[in-house]
Order: structure tokens, then C-alpha cells, then sequence
């Protein structure tokens, strides 16, 4: 006889620890997964803190924590964005944080107790992994397992793809991931056609200045509202809350890659790559103290990786050819610092039009994340 499966929602200190350390279980338990990066402690509570994320004075969750006999077996989050709601007109919520061992009936009960919560608060579909929404870390990894995943973005077991879809969810979007290595040597045409277009609008490139960042953020947050409000998923970035996001970009951004594209004297567009410090974090097991700071101070000249998570261009400078500028000049910027290479993610699957430009750059597609749905 099998033992039994408790669903226990997360209803206090002690269960939130619980909630957030169950990672380890999973990938530092009875099976070692080298490529997991172990998320900083400290930052995964300040996520769950309700009192702290401006997120959460426009969205409701509910942790739940699986049990199977005595053990700790899994965990999930059922997620309610109204944010997300009212801007995409998409009445659903979403499931997120999903960890379990390799046990279906586990993931079963996981995945009824958050569809049974979306469902009481009135909607009708789930969609997931979002972490906790769209503006953060979403996805499931359904390939190459074998590399550890760049900053910002998930890991997970190869088993997740199947039980998610044997809980009865289907793909609802694919997101790529794209990768450029320092030996990619970008063609006299692409050149071309960059300097075509720099030419023809004026165009130049010029990092922010680090001193002015606060008010800069403004602007930043302007030019990418503007930049995205067509794209799928997106929600608008309140000011509170890209402020929130701006504190943590802050500390971390390398002030070269921080880009502001003028056509003329008009700033159009902007991008801020982020340098890879899961190569760092992959070393820490979640903590700061006592050696993890010393850990990154020490490592983050080593970084030899950046991902490009943030770019946008405003909607009457599109089309132009501006990504285009950018992407290079990141490229080319980030070679002259050393670096190994640059991911580009996550970009939607019908994105044709940046695709296709990554592929002509010679930029290679290799990692896929993907969301998932259910009628409920």
C-alpha cells in the first residue's frame, strides 16, 4: 500500500523555510545535479515577502507543500497576477516554483491543489512555470540539461517535462534561448547593414553614466513600457516596481554594456546585459556567509559570459534596424572586455523577425524553455 499524500498550504515561517530550502532535496539528494545553481537564500525570502516585492500589491498567491508518509516530496505556488489580467485580457492564473522528486502522484496532487486554488478564485485556465509572473524568471528547461542555465534563468530535471505533461498541460508558448561565442565572426555584410543604418538615422550608442542611474531609471522604464506593450505576456512595469528590479540590476550591471541608443539627440532604446553570476552562485550553495561575498568579490572579474535579458527599442524607432546596432555593439563591446560570449533570452518562438536576425548574425539556438497550460 502506498503511503499517503498531504497537501499542507504554506502558513507559516517554519513552512515558507521548508518551502524554499526543498530545492536542495531534489538536486542535492539522493541524485547530484552539477548544473543546478543553487539560489542565494536570502534572495528567495526577500521573493517571497510580501511586505517587501511591490508585486504583491497587485497579485495573490498561495505555497503549497506536498508530503508523502513523513517526507518532504514537492512543492508548488498558485499564482493570481490581476496586473497581468486586466493589461492582457487573459483570464488565468499560473502555477510557478515547482519542485518535486520523481514521483507522478506527488506531482499530481501538487498540480490539483493549485488548479482547485486558481479555480476558487474564479478562472478557468493555469499557465506555468511563471515565477511568480512574467517580468521574473519563467519557464521549464525541456532541453540541455548538460550546461548549468545563465543568470535569471531556470533549471530543472528532466523528468519535469513529462510529469508536467502528464498532470494534463500542453505547450501554450516555447521560449529560446540564443547564444553568440566569442569565435563567431560576424560577416562583412551584417557590418554593412549596421552601418547602413547608424548612418541613415543618425544613430549613436553611448553607456549610461552610473552616477546619474537613479534618475536615468525613468526614462528606462519609459522606453521599455513602450517598447514591449505588444508582446506576448507582458505586463506593464509600475514605477515602485522597477524601481525594485532597478536596486538588484544596480549592483550588478557592468556600467560599458549599459546601453542608450539616440537617433539624433533622442534616446530610443536601451539595453542592460547582465554578467553571468551563476558562474559564481554555482559555487555558493545558497549563502552569503561566511565565504559566499568573499566568493563574489573575488569572482566577478572571472565572469566570462553576459546575458542580454533587457532590450528595447521604442515603437517608432522599430523596424529600423536598431536591434540590429545593438546586439553588435554588445557583442563587440563585451569581446573587448574578455568576455566568452552572450546569451540572448528569453525571446518568444515567433519572433521571427529577431530570430532570424540572431541566425544571420550566426547566433546559435541552443536551450529552450517552455510554458505550459490547462483548461481546469
Amino acid at each position: 500500500m502506498s503511503e499517503e499524500i498531504k497537501i499542507v498550504p504554506v502558513s507559516s515561517k517554519k513552512d515558507l523555510n521548508r518551502f524554499i530550502k526543498f530545492p536542495w532535496t531534489v538536486y542535492r539528494g539522493e541524485k547530484t545535479y552539477e548544473n543546478w545553481v543553487p539560489p542565494l537564500i536570502l534572495g528567495e525570502k526577500d521573493l517571497f515577502n510580501k511586505d517587501k516585492d511591490p508585486f504583491y500589491k497587485h497579485a495573490e498567491t498561495q505555497l503549497f507543500l506536498a508530503y508523502k508518509g513523513d517526507k518532504l516530496s514537492g512543492r508548488i505556488a498558485a499564482i493570481v497576477d490581476y496586473a497581468y489580467i486586466e493589461y492582457q485580457k487573459d483570464n488565468c492564473g499560473f502555477f510557478g516554483f515547482f519542485e518535486a522528486l520523481e514521483d507522478q502522484d506527488v506531482a499530481d496532487a501538487l498540480f490539483k491543489a493549485a488548479e482547485e486554488w486558481v479555480k476558487e478564485k474564479g478562472y478557468n485556465t493555469i499557465k506555468g512555470p511563471m515565477n511568480p509572473t512574467t517580468g521574473k524568471t519563467i519557464g521549464c528547461l525541456i532541453d540541455s540539461f548538460d550546461i548549468p542555465p545563465i543568470i535569471e534563468m531556470p533549471y530543472n530535471t528532466e523528468y519535469y517535462p513529462p510529469m508536467i505533461e502528464k498532470c494534463g498541460y500542453g505547450k501554450s508558448k516555447d521560449l529560446f534561448c540564443y547564444r553568440m561565442d566569442k569565435s563567431l565572426k560576424i560577416s562583412d555584410k551584417m557590418i554593412r547593414v549596421s552601418e547602413i543604418v547608424k548612418k541613415r538615422y543618425n544613430v549613436t550608442i553611448k553607456p549610461i553614466d552610473m552616477k546619474k542611474w537613479d534618475e536615468t531609471i525613468e526614462l528606462l522604464r519609459d522606453m521599455y513600457n513602450e517598447a514591449w506593450a505588444d508582446n506576448w505576456g507582458f505586463v506593464p512595469w509600475e514605477k515602485e516596481e522597477f524601481e525594485y528590479l532597478a536596486k538588484d540590476l544596480k549592483m550588478i550591471a557592468i556600467p560599458e554594456l549599459v546601453l542608450i541608443v539616440y537617433m539624433g539627440d533622442e534616446p530610443v532604446g536601451f539595453t542592460i546585459p547582465l554578467p553571468d553570476f551563476n558562474q559564481i552562485f554555482i559555487k555558493m550553495n545558497g549563502r552569503l556567509f561566511p565565504t559566499g561575498l568573499l566568493k563574489i568579490l573575488t569572482g566577478k572579474k572571472k565572469v566570462d559570459m553576459i546575458r542580454t535579458a533587457i532590450l528595447g527599442v521604442r515603437k517608432h524607432a522599430q523596424n529600423k534596424g536598431l536591434d540590429a546596432v545593438l546586439v553588435r555593439e554588445i557583442y563587440e563591446r563585451g569581446d573587448r572586455m574578455g568576455m566568452r560570449g552572450s546569451e540572448l533570452s528569453w525571446i518568444l518562438e515567433d519572433n521571427i523577425n529577431l530570430t532570424n536576425l540572431l541566425e544571420n548574425w550566426g547566433a546559435e539556438h541552443y536551450r529552450t524553455y517552455r510554458i505550459y497550460e490547462k483548461t481546469i
